[in-house]
């Protein structure tokens, strides 16, 4: 994820009447979040969500079958973006008068969460899973382009629901009113930064029991700046690089080697720092990267994607991934117990059956793009297992 470095608060202060608004939405916004992303996705049409959950997809995103991690191509280009225009009529105004420019400048000053860092990001451009070839072309990005823009379009539709949006501002409304009127299609990436995250749905396979079980996350709202407060599959991180040295940019893109530096931080309490600032992440020589890479090559470890889709409250971008993990590989590595880690909590081990994970995706905050992987990958389970 965007960083473990803990947050500099700022001295507390009385805020001013705006701000007091704006913490009132955001306040709002985190408390209600699952049920905003619901009722976001009702104004899509419904062949644009992906197996009945509120995740949106257009068709190039969405596989009839999963596809192994490595027929993934990857292409990374140095063209640098046009800047998104993420002005908002919600952005609150200091005691000086001066209104902040930024939805990540409101949430660093007034709201920040412990895990808050503007990091280089590989930034989504392009996508086709279904080609003969399956392709995701990447440019470079920072965290905070996805909090300005998608956060940001979750904070008016929690304000138009509480009836706080300014005079003459509407969702619908064109720019410069509203941010969810110049997005008009979350899933078009020429209109927006997507930071991309990968999320993994991890099943742990017990070949000789014949069963499966899942792991989910909760996401402490103190902790994250995104989905705090909601349930989510785990491991999940923004692809980025692993530091901001440059030699990190090529060196780190690889979905895998992103997914191995979640696993270790999520589900193994690994710190995130590498100190590659100081000289490239040794992989090969890493004994937890070697060690499930290896099980990877045996087929002890099988990792697919299922789709790629985006979040209709906050626009945040996943591609939807399972890992089936043997027993034994994933007892040596993580422990199943529920524990705490940087970013929340880890919730005890479910069953991967059909009544376990309709109760967990219809009664439970699960994120959209976790319900999404649930419901994909009991479909396509006679495939994962394999």
């Amino acid at each position: 994820m965007p960083g473990r470095r803990p947050v500099s608060h700022p001295p507390a202060r009385t805020p001013t009447p705006s701000e007091r608004d704006w913490l009132t939405v955001r306040s709002y916004l985190t408390e209600h979040r699952y049920d905003l992303a619901v009722d976001a996705a009702e104004d899509y049409p419904p062949d644009r969500r992906m197996a009945g959950t509120p995740l949106l997809a257009p068709p190039g995103w969405r596989l009839s079958a999963p596809i192994p991690l490595q027929d993934i191509s990857l292409e990374l280009s140095d063209a640098v973006p046009a800047e998104a225009d993420a002005t908002t009529p919600l952005l609150p105004r200091r005691a000086d008068g001066t209104r902040y420019r930024r939805y990540s400048d409101a949430m660093a000053e007034l709201a920040a969460p412990q895990v808050f860092e503007n990091r280089s990001t590989y930034r989504l451009a392009g996508a086709d899973l279904t080609a003969s070839a399956p392709r995701l072309a990447f440019t470079g990005g920072r965290y905070f382009d996805g909090i300005d823009t998608g956060e940001a379009a979750a904070h008016e539709y929690a304000a138009a629901r509480l009836g706080l949006l300014p005079a003459g501002a509407a969702l619908g409304d064109a720019a410069p009113a509203g941010l969810r009127g110049r997005f008009a299609d979350p899933c078009d990436l020429r209109g927006r930064p997507a930071n991309l995250a990968i999320s993994t749905l991890t099943l742990r396979l017990d070949r000789g029991a014949g069963r499966a079980s899942f792991l989910l996350h909760w996401r402490d709202p103190a902790k994250v700046g995104h989905a705090g407060g909601l349930y989510q599959v785990i491991p999940v991180g923004v692809f980025q690089p692993s530091g901001e040295a440059p030699w990190n940019r090529q060196h780190d893109f690889s979905l895998w080697r992103c997914m191995i530096r979640e696993f270790a931080e999520e589900l193994g309490g690994r710190s995130e720092d590498y100190a590659s600032d100081s000289a490239p992440v040794d992989y090969d020589s890493w004994p937890f990267a070697r060690q499930l890479t290896d099980a990877r090559d045996r087929g002890q470890v099988r990792v697919w994607c299922l789709g790629l889709g985006t979040d209709p409250l906050t626009y945040a971008t996943d591609l939807l991934t399972v890992a089936v993990i043997d027993s034994d590989v994933f007892d040596a590595c993580f422990s199943v117990n529920p524990q705490r880690n940087a970013e929340g909590n880890i919730l005890a081990a479910r069953e991967f059956a059909a009544h376990v994970i309709d109760r967990t995706v219809t009664g439970e905050p699960v994120q959209a793009a976790g319900a999404a992987l649930l419901r994909l990958a009991w479909r396509h389970r006679e495939t994962l297992g394999g």
